[in-house]
């Protein structure tokens, strides 16, 4: 007869998320909602400076300054929402780290051109000064949602084999 013995153990795991559910308000405290944020706050402000004022100078080139801060402050907006209510995770067909970065590039870009265009033709207006100047910082901080996007994309990859 022999005494062998066979020990069998079951280990159960239960995970429980308290992820908020439908909203993660954890993004809005976090550094990159934080950011939007103040793009969507700093865009709007530059905005209305130019718009208020554009209204008794007519110029083509506060008109331009308008559509594009109304259209980033707009992308931008909708960039946040999709992260607050996780949306990027239910809609799996776009690469949403290539968009947000391509959008947070060509918006860079033209809110900068917008905000030269702008200071240079303000004629010591402090209205469309103030515009030019958030327009500016909103420059900066769309560049840091760029450094910090393109960190999270390129940065993180391996570099060689590992033997």
């Amino acid at each position: 007869m022999s005494n062998s013995f066979v020990l069998t153990t079951t280990t159960t795991t239960t995970t429980s998320t308290s992820n908020g559910g439908f909203c993660n308000i954890g993004y809005a405290r976090s550094f990159q909602g934080l950011l939007k944020i103040g793009q969507v706050v700093i865009l709007l402000i530059a905005f209305l400076c130019v718009y208020c004022e554009d209204r008794r100078i007519e110029y083509s080139a506060f008109n331009y300054f308008e559509v594009v801060t109304a259209w980033f402050l707009i992308i931008f907006s909708v960039f946040f929402l999709m992260h607050l209510f996780r949306l990027q995770s239910k809609i799996t067909c776009i690469n949403w780290i290539l968009a947000e970065f391509l959008h947070y590039a060509v918006g860079g870009i033209l809110v900068f051109i917008a905000s030269i265009v702008v200071a240079v033709k303000s004629y010591e207006v402090s209205a469309l000064i103030a515009g030019s100047v958030f327009g500016f910082i909103a420059t900066f901080l769309i560049a840091i949602s760029i450094w910090t996007s393109y960190k999270v994309t390129c940065g993180s990859q391996p570099t060689g084999a590992v033997v």
